[in-house]
């Protein structure tokens, strides 16, 4: 398997990254190993978690997902493992309540609160890149890179890496790390599917310029990719089919991933991968990697049968006639997720 370095560290990764957001509630922690062990197996050596995971978010299962994965962390050796993990931030309303009262703000207090918390679930003493999940726009830049920056200095992590942020708040942090001499980000994790390529617009050239690597989230697009939601289906247990059964946030979430554009686009491109002789799964996962910009993509399964087409994406060239193709489907279906 390929391996890339994020930004201007020496952290080396595999460029498929093992996602866990639904362990502890789409997989329980039986499934999750099989699922994990299959990763590991197969050459995947960057796992991601949260600490609010896993979602949706309850206050009942907060945190389970890193317990799950500490646990599993234990029968490899540490050091064969990237492991990743988040700050949760003030994720504009939609994860604060179910995290922890008075996670609001990206000071030098809650982060602390929060890696301490992520450091005895995952059973480890060191993270090897530390995230904010939410940016706290509303927090100096100072005040959350100096926090961030202490833990670094301590050992207790490698690099740093955002998430969820705009093209302003990276180059923002990015000028405030060189002005005070902090630690930086070196990745950003953000959206980004054959149904969502608004990163391309202009945090791809940010991450090109400054030297910053993209771990896109959700290559399948919340699973609408996959076809599942096609011709008005909605799956039973499926994250969307909850949604739009769920509050009014969780609606309009909903709709902005499952809609007629979106639909249109999923159709176009099972047409190019049965062309191509492959799943939609493995052509979408293996086209979200293959940017220059981009270091590993971030995969995520509920079983462990799943891993299968994504691992095959892993060893995909995509073939310059796909692409050309896949990039006109794009322009007629322009910014599909609304």
């Amino acid at each position: 398997m390929n391996r890339n370095r994020l930004g201007r560290s020496g952290v080396v990764v595999s460029d498929i990254c093992m996602g866990t957001m639904t362990f502890g509630t789409g997989a329980d922690e039986k499934t999750a190993f099989e699922i994990l062990d299959k990763a590991f197996d197969a050459g995947i050596d960057f796992f991601d978690t949260a600490e609010m995971y896993p979602v949706p978010p309850d206050p009942g299962y907060v945190g389970r997902t890193e317990e799950i994965v500490g646990r599993w962390l234990k029968t490899k050796p540490r050091d064969a493992i990237i492991l990743a993990t988040k700050v949760a931030g003030p994720s504009h309303g939609w994860i604060r309540a179910a995290v922890r009262e008075g996670m609001t703000t990206l000071d030098r207090h809650n982060i602390v609160r929060a890696f301490e918390g992520s450091l005895k679930k995952l059973q480890t003493d060191y993270i090897d890149l530390y995230q904010t999940h939410w940016p706290d726009h509303d927090m100096p830049y100072e005040e959350t890179l100096a926090a961030l920056d202490e833990l670094v200095r301590a050992g207790k992590v490698r690099i740093i890496g955002c998430s969820n942020e705009t093209t302003w708040g990276l180059t923002k942090s990015l000028g405030v790390s060189e002005l005070h001499g902090l630690a930086r980000y070196e990745t950003i994790q953000n959206n980004y599917s054959l149904n969502n390529r608004r990163f391309e617009d202009e945090l791809a050239q940010a991450c090109r310029q400054e030297q910053v690597s993209l771990i896109p989230y959700s290559p399948l697009a919340g699973g609408v990719l996959t076809g599942k939601y096609n011709d008005g289906e909605r799956p039973e247990g499926a994250r969307f089919t909850n949604y739009m059964n769920a509050g009014e946030r969780q609606k309009v979430m909903a709709q902005r991933f499952v809609n007629d554009k979106s639909i249109a686009s999923t159709r176009a491109f099972m047409d190019i991968a049965k062309e191509e002789g492959v799943s939609v799964v493995t052509l979408a996962t293996a086209w979200s990697k293959q940017a220059d910009f981009v270091a590993s993509t971030i995969v995520g399964a509920t079983h462990p049968d799943q891993m299968d087409d994504i691992i095959k994406a892993a060893y995909l060239t995509i073939s310059t006639d796909a692409n050309k193709k896949i990039d006109e489907v794009s322009l007629e279906h322009r910014y599909p997720m609304g």
